[in-house]
């Protein structure tokens, strides 16, 4: 767990995400998690005897062959979903200036976990800083939600670096069937568009970004010593320095372009949540709002 959390307040603030989460879902109407994602489509079930009306289209010849009478295969439609949560656990995250990044984004991604499982869908995660620090392969059911969110909780990360690509590529490399990839972050990292790229043209692929209003803007109250939480490197600044003001505000305003343009074009939607913001945004579009309109 990073040092800068209370682990007594962290459990409280999830069973409450939890009861909120599961009034939120039993309120939801029947039927509105229906094809937000593509899914599997249909998958194989079994293998039996031709029945005049089947489409001949099914036909098994190889097993036709064998026994001299028409068989078919059987077809099954898969109605759950697959989620992959990747969680930037960066230094970067410890920063808020009311609630830290790290709190908002737990929030964000236990009431998405949560919601996920009562719609018995399976979950998996990884958890990224500048490499891939942990990964949970995709189950279903409240305990492995449970588990999922624990593990979130007590991680103590090795790096302190951010860097989405390896965590990418890991999902290019073992997630073989489609599944929905939900990236959570600030997205203060490398480039890494290629990457999303690839992944989007296997994967439906949605990206939460937790920012804070200080890290826009600059209040002017003189010296003060600014610190990387990545890096550890300080600088001392002049913040009633109006020109230095704008400058930051403006170098700001082009990262943020920058990340937004990664995004739109690799076709993925992205979801902005401030610190300020209420943790519940991207539960009620993710889960109520069709994909061809987040796109």
């Amino acid at each position: 767990m990073p040092a800068w959390e209370e682990p007594v307040e962290l459990i409280r603030l999830i069973r409450s995400v939890d009861i909120i989460t599961r009034a939120w879902v039993a309120g939801q109407k029947a039927g509105v998690h229906i094809s937000h994602f593509k899914g599997q489509g249909i998958e194989f079930s079994e293998i039996r005897e031709y029945l005049p009306g089947d489409d001949i289209r099914t036909i098994d010849w190889n097993v036709t062959a064998r026994y001299g009478i028409p068989y078919v295969k059987e077809f099954t439609e898969e109605r759950d979903q697959t989620f992959y949560f990747i969680v930037d656990l960066s230094g970067s995250h410890s920063f808020g200036s009311t609630t830290t990044k790290y709190r908002r984004m737990l929030e964000i991604c236990a009431s998405l976990i949560f919601a996920a499982v009562r719609y018995h869908d399976r979950v998996g995660l990884i958890i990224v800083t500048d490499r891939v620090e942990k990964f949970i392969p995709s189950r279903g059911g409240r305990g492995h939600a449970v588990h999922l969110i624990n593990e979130i909780m007590n991680h103590s990360p090795v790096s302190t670096g951010s860097d989405l690509k390896p965590a990418l590529q890991y999902i290019l490399s073992r997630i073989r069937r489609m599944a929905c990839v939900i990236m959570i972050s600030d997205f203060c990292v490398p480039d890494f568009s290629r990457e999303l790229t690839l992944t989007r043209q296997h994967h439906e692929v949605y990206a939460i970004r937790v920012t804070d209003p200080r890290e826009s803007e600059l209040p002017d109250v003189g010296l003060i010593e600014l610190e990387d939480a990545e890096t550890g490197e300080q600088v001392l600044v002049d913040t009633s320095d109006e020109i230095f003001r704008e400058q930051f505000k403006k170098a700001v305003c082009d990262a943020d372009e920058q990340i937004s343009k990664a995004f739109l074009r690799a076709h993925v939607p992205m979801e902005l949540v401030r610190t300020t913001d209420d943790w519940r945004i991207p539960i009620r579009h993710l889960f109520t709002r069709p994909l061809a309109v987040m796109q």
